[in-house]
């Protein structure tokens, strides 16, 4: 028995025509290892631009993702900011833990639920190992396909008519 779906068949395949486009390899994307120093990841994510990075350890698992507010949140104390509050601290001692992930065979469905609230979700193998990420601009770039080409092949008739919709014959 299939299991409910609610994206439909049609529309999932052209979602998926460019499916290809949606993964940014491991090797493309900026990482740190959880046992750097804070102020590596400070650096490492002021040079990248992005505001939150994979954390990863030294067998390349996923581990959690850090952000510069993670880090800028460690900076602060009560007369401002400064670097000094950083020594000591790795990338584990403010990373964000437990994080949504999905496998490398996940469902178009669940990354579409999970990336409404992230800008990109990493992608794991079996073994939790970083793959690469998904990002939220790559799915949107597939609606905007979608959008764009369902009318073009597919004639679609309503399922609801209204008292003012007139009975078409086609």
């Amino acid at each position: 028995m299939e299991a409910f779906r609610l994206i439909g068949q049609t529309v999932e395949k052209i979602l998926l025509e460019n499916q290809e486009s949606f993964l940014v390899p491991a090797e493309n994307v900026a990482t740190v290892l959880y046992n750097h120093p804070l102020n590596h990841a400070l650096l490492v994510l002021s040079k990248v631009g992005y505001s939150k990075i994979p954390v990863l350890d030294s067998e390349d698992h996923l581990v959690g993702l850090i952000s510069l507010s993670n880090v800028v949140e460690r900076m602060m104390d009560l007369t401002g900011f400064s670097m000094d509050n950083l020594e000591g601290l790795t990338a584990a001692d403010v990373m964000e833990v437990n994080v949504a992930c999905i496998k490398e065979d996940g469902e178009l469905e669940d990354m579409l639920h999970l990336l409404v609230d992230q800008a990109f979700l990493p992608i794991v193998n079996e073994e939790n190992i970083f793959v690469g990420i998904i990002t939220r601009k790559e799915i949107l770039k597939s609606v905007n396909h979608l959008a764009h080409e369902l009318e073009k092949r597919y004639m679609l008739i309503s399922k609801e008519a209204s008292p003012t919709d007139e009975l078409q014959v086609i």
